[in-house]
């Protein structure tokens, strides 16, 4: 087990029960008191948890992985609105990434009188949208599939993603932090996303208001290094001055008249 996973493995454990002390992350790992205590000292860094006497609680913000069926519930409307901004943002004759994520998961029936589009994802729901769009020459992803987002990672999309150069990359967010940048619960989804970004000439990140102010466990991007953010009018006032400052360019979909 690598020392990732066995932080992962904490993490779950301490989402389950709110706490737990390092004594049973020795018994259950069978390592020193020394490297759970480093691990606890890195994950309080991370904004994961909050470090207390012989152990570590659970940071209520912390962003952890949740089914798409259950995102796909929250903010649903304001979601649309944030779908609909981003896929305007796309031109005909482009070629863009869509990454996985319950809002961009929304944008695919923007899509549909786009001409000459060139659309990869490593979405399943996306690509199964696409699918009868005869104007989109689709690309999915290939990998082995993570369930809860339904996306498909791993080292062989990786390679694939990076034989290619795209117009923009449309990247989903599961946390969203001025100082973390945009975090995702999952190691394989954070490298693929690497991997987008890498080839993408613009980055764009795609989420509502909730992802503020969250840290996840692995970090894909930081808050600089994107180019516009789609998000919606209750982005906190402090994070849309910062992000401007930082020259990144902020759409505020619920404010947009059509």
């Amino acid at each position: 087990m690598t020392s990732v996973e066995r932080r992962q493995k904490i993490m779950i454990h301490i989402r389950q029960h709110g706490s737990s002390k390092v004594d049973h992350f020795v018994d259950l790992f069978n390592v020193s008191a020394v490297t759970i205590r480093h691990d606890l000292n890195l994950l309080e860094k991370e904004g994961c948890v909050f470090r207390c006497y012989g152990g570590a609680s659970l940071n209520p913000n912390f962003a952890f992985d949740q089914p798409l069926y259950r995102k796909d519930q929250l903010n649903r409307s304001v979601k649309q609105s944030i779908a609909k901004a981003a896929a305007d943002l796309i031109n005909d004759g482009e070629a863009v990434i869509l990454d996985s994520g319950s809002t961009i998961g929304l944008m695919p029936q923007y899509l549909t009188h786009k001409q000459q589009l060139v659309v990869m994802t490593n979405a399943l729901n996306t690509a199964y949208q696409l699918s009868g769009v005869e104007n989109i020459d689709l690309h999915v992803i290939g990998g082995s599939l993570r369930r809860a987002s339904c996306s498909l990672v791993g080292s062989h999309g990786e390679q694939q993603i990076r034989s290619y150069l795209f117009d923009k990359l449309f990247l989903g967010v599961d946390g969203f932090d001025l100082s973390a940048g945009i975090t995702t619960p999952d190691s394989n989804e954070a490298q693929i996303n690497r991997a987008m970004c890498e080839v993408a000439h613009q980055v764009i990140a795609v989420t509502d208001s909730s992802k503020f102010g969250r840290k996840s466990f692995c970090m894909i991007r930081a808050a600089s290094q994107i180019d516009v953010l789609v998000t919606d009018s209750q982005i906190p006032h402090a994070t849309h001055q910062a992000l401007l400052e930082l020259g990144v360019d902020v759409i505020i979909a619920d404010q947009i008249v059509n």
